[in-house]
Formats: C-alpha cells, sequence, structure tokens
C-alpha cells in the first residue's frame, strides 16, 4: 500500500511539473559562472527538477549505506551477546549441579 501510494504521489508530483514546464515556455537567460546563455523555460524547469531527484536520490543512498552499516554492527553486538548468555546459562548450570552434589553429601560437607 505504501508503495502505491508513493507511486500515485510521483505520478501526480511529475505531471504538475510537466503542466507547469509547458505553460512556460518563454525563453529566460541562464547565468553561468563563465558566462550566460538563454534556454527555454521548460528546459530550465525540468533541468531543475531532475537535478534535485539526483540529489535526493544520493542523500538517501548514502543515508541509506549508513543504515545498513550500522544495522552491521548491532546485528554481530547481537550475536555476540547472546554467546556470551549462553555461556553464562552453561556456567549457571554447572555451579547448579555442583552445588546440588555437595547437598546430597551424606557426612553434610
Amino acid at each position: 500500500m505504501k508503495t502505491q501510494s508513493t507511486l500515485l504521489l510521483v505520478i501526480l508530483f511529475a505531471l504538475i511539473v510537466a503542466v507547469f514546464a509547458i505553460v512556460n515556455v518563454d525563453p529566460v537567460r541562464v547565468n553561468y559562472i563563465l558566462g550566460q546563455a538563454e534556454w527555454p523555460l521548460v528546459l530550465v524547469i525540468m533541468a531543475s527538477v531532475l537535478m534535485g531527484g539526483v540529489i535526493t536520490w544520493l542523500v538517501s543512498l548514502f543515508r541509506t549505506i549508513g543504515l545498513k552499516r550500522q544495522n552491521n554492527v548491532l546485528i554481530h553486538q547481537i550475536e555476540k551477546l547472546k554467546e556470551e548468555l549462553h555461556d553464562l546459562k552453561l556456567e549457571r548450570r554447572e555451579n547448579h549441579s555442583v552445588d546440588q552434589v555437595k547437598r546430597m553429601a551424606p557426612d553434610g560437607k
């Protein structure tokens, strides 16, 4: 359901941008660092939207990579704690069985 609603929102956004871009077809002056040029506003709008999408994708990609690394560290910690818990349970069983043997001695020592 989440992916369907996301897809619908993306399509709606794309339609809004497309209509906005088509309505604005006048040439505009674009200033670069080394010069300037006249471009149709529709291309400037589409290029801006594309650059925004690429930047957003890159930021989310880096965030996802960081979260995966953190997840791997936490999984490793969980495994380590599970091993430690298992060792402690074994140690407790061994100590408990030794105490049982001492209590059952007939001379009480």
